[in-house]
């Protein structure tokens, strides 16, 4: 019969950790529910040892407060709460189970102060930098209506949707950057290694070498002697783009430059919409009045020309306009969003729709990625390969060259 690790905890809120033989998992959940215990987490040992045995936690365990923290605490605090376990008694759980002292110390912060008497929201709000405004008033409304387990359920579910689209995002880079370093890395071994192999055979030659050959026989002989410099220069280049790029006016002039690409930039503005709609759908579903969500929602959108837009819909909804006439006063909206949240301001339903505008714009970012490396994949594969082909008719060419002489 199979193993099964599980986390529980008491209803005094004391964490417990054991092993139990079970036929499944939900024989375990059942167990555990018997003796008196909130069920945490199960998983089959063998599952588990395995992940402990993969890498060292401890270095893993140091660290900042990092959002995978958020998203792991605030879905077991869901499952707790949703059990019946106090807010207090919960809180000492995660203390007991966490095993990264940043998190264990804002977690104590927070229970002493729930403990003194402040609301669990303010308790988060000394922690903003970790948390947010989308999640500290997400919590509020929670409190307000008394669903605290389930606003817990949708900002858990809100926080791995976002964490997934990131992920895409960044796999899909991955490939290309790739490929780019095997281009950079083919032109750096045959500069600077195959090419100077020649230059005995064609050396004397002259004016007598096809000019092709004279331009590769140059460019080798100006690596070899300047290529570390030239290297620590693209380096330190690089280094002070990257700095720039990082003040208000560099990532001003790059996203400029970025969302006007013919092929990234609608992908651009997709993905930044759907952080909008999102964060907006799941604010106003959890009871967040429309001004205080849409204030939060423009929040959550990084691009600055998209965000300065997106800006000027609450002090138009503040002065009576309805949401629609302030989504097509952005400019930034396709017909299909708009239409979509007009059926939703009629029905009453503009959360929901909100979010099946995000739900849609994620899917068009995912298929953007997949056109966009459809194009770019074979383009770098085939510069890279007239770049090598391009040097080894030139050596051919010399080589031809010798031939000729020689006869």
């Amino acid at each position: 019969m199979p193993e099964f690790l599980w986390r529980a905890a008491h209803a005094d809120g004391q964490a417990a950790e054991g092993r139990t033989e079970a036929a499944a998992e939900a024989d375990v959940l059942r167990q555990l529910r018997e003796r008196g215990l909130t069920p945490i987490r199960v998983q089959p040992a063998g599952q588990a040892e395995g992940a402990a045995l993969a890498g060292p936690r401890p270095r893993a365990a140091r660290g900042p407060v990092k959002p995978a923290d958020v998203l792991s605490l605030t879905s077991e605090l869901a499952i707790m709460l949703r059990a019946g376990l106090a807010l207090d008694a919960a809180l000492r759980v995660l203390i007991d189970m966490s095993h990264k002292p940043s998190v264990r110390a804002m977690l104590e912060k927070v229970l002493e102060d729930v403990k003194g008497g402040a609301p669990f929201s303010r308790a988060l709000a000394a922690h903003q930098a970790h948390f947010g405004d989308f999640y500290i008033n997400m919590i509020r409304s929670g409190e307000v209506s008394g669903q605290m387990p389930q606003v817990l359920d949708r900002l858990a579910g809100h926080m791995q949707r976002l964490r997934a689209l990131r992920e895409s995002v960044v796999s899909a880079t991955l490939y290309p950057a790739i490929l780019l370093g095997v281009a950079v890395l083919s032109l750096v071994g045959m500069l600077g290694f195959v090419v100077p192999q020649f230059e005995k055979l064609f050396k004397g030659m002259g004016d007598a070498l096809p000019m092709p050959t004279r331009v590769v026989m140059l460019l080798g002989q100006g690596f070899r002697h300047y290529g570390l410099a030239l290297g620590l220069g693209a380096a330190a280049l690089g280094w002070l783009a990257w700095r720039w790029l990082r003040t208000p006016a560099g990532r001003q002039w790059w996203q400029a430059r970025l969302i006007a690409l013919p092929v990234l930039g609608p992908i651009v503005r997709k993905y930044q919409l759907t952080l909008f709609a999102r964060s907006l759908g799941t604010l106003l579903d959890n009871g967040v009045p429309l001004l205080a969500a849409l204030h939060i929602s423009v929040e959550t959108v990084t691009h600055q020309a998209l965000r300065q837009a997106l800006a000027k819909m609450a002090p138009l909804v503040k002065e009576g306009s309805r949401i629609v006439p302030a989504m097509r006063a952005t400019g930034v909206f396709e017909p299909l969003a708009i239409n979509l949240v007009r059926v939703g301001e009629e029905t009453g339903r503009v959360g929901a729709m909100m979010n099946e505008l995000a739900a849609i714009l994620d899917r068009d970012v995912e298929t953007g990625i997949k056109r966009g490396l459809t194009l770019l994949e074979p383009a770098l594969i085939l510069v890279l390969g007239l770049l090598i082909a391009a040097i080894i008719v030139s050596i051919l060419l010399g080589i031809i060259s010798v031939n000729d002489l020689v006869k």
